[in-house]
């Protein structure tokens, strides 16, 4: 069997030693580079030592010990590895949506680590992702925090064993349409949105009450007590009341955050991110008193019609506010140019460098509760590092190598151009695609005799 797994190892082209099923951590050192650490300003002709997968030094003129590789990054850049807040990569079906409450259900569990949809983030400098349940449900499924180990010889290594838990909510149009209109039970409207957040932790504070009186009595002389029926649904509530799992919530309309706002301080939640958050901006003080901040897109809404009203300056208004506030993709393509999606913040909001750069490193590792361990370069912290050939905020600028625990996953210059290439088994290939240029002409007369049938079908259906 571990045969088979160094195999499949080779086959996928990782670009690295594996001597053992540990997670992999690398050694390297970066030269001369200009390091933008987020946090700690930024330096020129400066050097990154990594040692096991560990930043260990940050300075000029360091020297590499014995064995370690020697990176010249002369006239480049090198940033923190890029986090996403809000992704579905390595995921294939993301919604269990029987319910509209499905806390039991854990994306870890089925989180696919080969998937080259994690390739392709390493490529646009992503080390990091929250994969997340979808926005079927009021409240969906737990989360998983991705490490993009790539390819690990262990499928448990794409998992962020230290991350906190993290789970997802949703309010507005997905619920009401899935469950009211799609099944005929609550919620059908906003207030059922509420009511089924409400009566999900009363049932859990009532659960928690009977396994506290039978941890209670079950102590005493001669107790006959029976505990009661475990519920992996309301144990996961429980946790999230006790502060154990910091709740994500799909959002758009500012009436709607204010409510989830008063729901959470009437239970004593404080471990509270807002997803989307379209409408922050016109609740943005109580976005930055109440809560952990909001995971926003740059300029993307209107996609449907609880998304209309919205403006590119929400992520510097909720900046400017005092909110933690991240940059984020919710898209497989999305994910590849995150730096430019936030550089966007800088012509709309004209956040400086630090402050937009912040909002794809410290600020989700903020919100996803792993700021003491990645998120800016500092030492001491875990290895994930981007190289870029310009300044990662300019329209100009590609990454050149993405390192994760100081393990190199991504070179441009390096990397099997098949390997960039690869279809996932499940991707959505157009047609056309699938002929070679000699039956380009037969293809696209395929093609109209297909779309002439459809009209036509449409047409026969309409009268």
């Amino acid at each position: 069997m571990k045969k088979l797994t160094y195999i499949l190892a080779a086959f996928l082209g990782l670009g690295m030693n594996i001597t053992s099923a540990q997670t992999p951590k690398g050694s390297v050192l970066i030269k001369n580079a200009t390091v933008l650490t987020v946090t700690k300003g930024s330096y020129e002709n400066t050097d990154v030592l990594v040692q096991d997968g560990i930043i260990k030094q940050v300075g000029k003129n360091l020297s590499a010990p014995s064995g370690v590789q020697t990176i010249d990054a002369t006239g480049k850049y090198v940033m923190p590895g890029i986090i996403d807040a809000h992704s579905h990569v390595a995921l294939d079906v993301v919604n269990e949506g029987s319910a509209p409450i499905t806390s039991e259900v854990r994306m870890k569990d089925m989180v696919n680590p080969y998937e080259i949809g994690i390739y392709r983030a390493l490529a646009g400098g992503v080390t990091v992702s929250h994969a997340m349940h979808g926005s079927a449900n009021v409240i969906g499924g737990q989360n998983a925090t991705l490490k993009h180990r790539w390819g690990s010889t262990d499928p448990a290594d794409i998992i962020m064993q230290d991350a906190p838990r993290t789970i997802k909510f949703a309010l507005g149009e997905n619920p009401t349409r899935v469950h009211g209109r799609g099944n005929g039970i609550q919620p059908r409207t906003r207030m059922g949105v509420e009511a089924v957040i409400r009566n999900g932790f009363n049932e859990a504070i009532q659960y928690k009450k009977a396994w506290e009186s039978y941890n209670s009595s079950k102590t005493q002389k001669g107790s006959t007590a029976t505990p009661p029926a475990y519920s992996e649904r309301l144990q996961t509530l429980a946790d999230i009341l006790d502060g154990k799992i910091i709740i994500h919530c799909h959002s758009y309309r500012a009436d709607e955050i204010y409510m989830l706002i008063n729901v959470a301080r009437d239970f004593g939640i404080k471990k509270l991110v807002f997803q989307h958050t379209n409408e922050g901006f016109k609740v943005a003080p109580e976005i930055a008193e109440y809560t952990m901040g909001a995971s926003v897109f740059a300029d993307w809404w209107a996609y449907k019609f609880e998304v209309y009203y919205s403006t590119a300056f929400n992520a510097a208004i909720l900046q400017r506010n005092g909110a933690i506030t991240s940059i984020n993709s919710d898209s497989a393509e999305l994910i590849r140019h995150l730096y430019h999606e936030a550089a966007k913040t800088q012509r709309y909001g004209g956040l400086t460098d630090d402050e937009a750069l912040a909002m794809i490193t410290i600020n989700p590792a903020k919100q996803l509760g792993i700021d003491d361990k990645v998120g800016s370069i500092e030492v001491g912290k875990q290895a994930d590092l981007v190289i870029f050939d310009h300044h990662p905020l300019s329209v100009y600028t590609v990454p050149q190598m993405t390192f994760v625990d100081g393990v190199k996953y991504f070179d441009i210059k390096e990397d099997q151009d098949d390997q960039r290439q690869f279809v996932s088994a499940t991707e959505m290939v157009e047609p056309v695609y699938l002929f070679s240029k000699v039956n380009e002409h037969k293809c696209m007369q395929d093609m109209d005799s297909f779309f002439e049938a459809f009209e036509g079908a449409f047409l026969e259906e309409k009268h």
